[in-house]
């Protein structure tokens, strides 16, 4: 029959559209699968930056383990992640009002706590107080700390004597909270403005330093005074002692002089005696030899031969009874 001819033509048809269709659904399924992946992959894939650690919420439960800095892979959707700074920040808190002892209302307007959270201690602690743990056990310690503090000085205390000593209180007091409840946090420093006053005391005290000013300059006058007469005295005292110094080495000097003086007169008249009574003995030696040469040479010969020489030398002739005693003795000899 000729109706079964156009039957066959139909199905034929009909299962070629239907090859058509799972080739050309084939063919979007791909690109439409890689696009899921690659959203997955990019919402899985984050990043946690330096200093911070990545902790992880599942179902609203914290989990165990935390990121290190650098890319990490979470489930998305399912997995949550929050960054906790793990080296040294600064929480400045500001604006914080307090009533002195006497009642007297002053404000600080910031005030900077510098801390650290241990890495070890990241997990407890976000778990008891959560990710924003600072604001706990810094931001509103801060408060209370500060306003137990106010209000155990008065005005004088809190803004001039022991302004200096709040820092180390406030550290001391915020680092022995956190170490009693484990929390990990190292307070490391606290820095503080100096607090708002009232403006008719801070006029006051203007005015007080003004005359505290002008006080300490008087008295700081007053030992430039005393100093300036006490270096005169010095000085006066110095110029006398080195008068007198010199005066006494003058003194020394001319003794030392008169005393070389007479050590040289004294060797000169040493010199001189020494030569005299060299020249003495060299006389009496002199004196003395020729006493012993005289001696020895006149003898009675000798004598004679001078004698005869004499008489033989003398041209004159005596006559008479009366001849010289000289030759008496002789010419009596000679005529015997």
């Amino acid at each position: 029959f000729s109706w079964q001819r156009p039957r066959g033509r139909l199905s034929q048809g009909l299962r070629g559209c239907s090859a058509k269709g799972r080739a050309k659904m084939q063919n979007n399924f791909i690109p439409i699968a890689v696009a899921a992946g690659v959203l997955v992959m990019s919402l899985s894939v984050h990043k946690v930056n330096e200093g911070h650690v990545g902790v992880y919420y599942r179902g609203g439960a914290l989990l165990e383990n935390f990121s290190e800095a650098g890319y990490n892979v979470m489930l998305p959707g399912i997995t949550r992640m929050e960054q906790i700074q793990v080296t040294t920040q600064t929480d400045e808190v500001t604006n914080i009002p307090c009533g002195t002892r006497g009642g007297v209302l002053i404000s600080f307007d910031k005030v900077e706590v510098v801390n650290i959270l241990d890495k070890n201690h990241v997990i407890s602690t976000v778990r008891r107080y959560g990710v924003h743990y600072d604001k706990l056990w810094i931001f509103d310690k801060i408060h209370h700390t500060i306003n137990q503090w106010c209000s155990g000085n008065t005005l004088q205390e809190v803004y001039i004597d022991k302004f200096e000593e709040v820092d180390d209180r406030v550290k001391e007091a915020l680092q022995t909270d956190c170490a009693d409840y484990d929390t990990g946090i190292s307070i490391l420093a606290v820095r503080l403005t100096k607090p708002k006053i009232p403006e008719v005391i801070r006029r006051n005290y203007e005015e007080m330093e003004a005359q505290k000013t002008q006080l300490m300059i008087a008295v700081e006058r007053q030992r430039v005074v005393e100093k300036e007469e006490e270096t005169e005295r010095k000085r006066a005292v110095i110029s006398a002692q080195r008068f007198a110094e010199v005066s006494e080495i003058k003194k020394r000097q001319e003794i030392a002089e008169e005393e070389a003086a007479r050590n040289m007169s004294s060797i000169r008249d040493s010199m001189h005696l020494a030569a005299s009574r060299a020249m003495a003995d060299a006389n009496a030696y002199r004196l003395k030899m020729e006493a012993e040469a005289n001696a020895a040479l006149l003898t009675p010969q000798y004598l004679e031969l001078v004698r005869a020489q004499s008489i033989a030398n003398n041209s004159k002739i005596y006559f008479g009874n009366n001849i010289p005693t000289m030759f008496g003795g002789s010419l009596g000899e000679g005529k015997k």
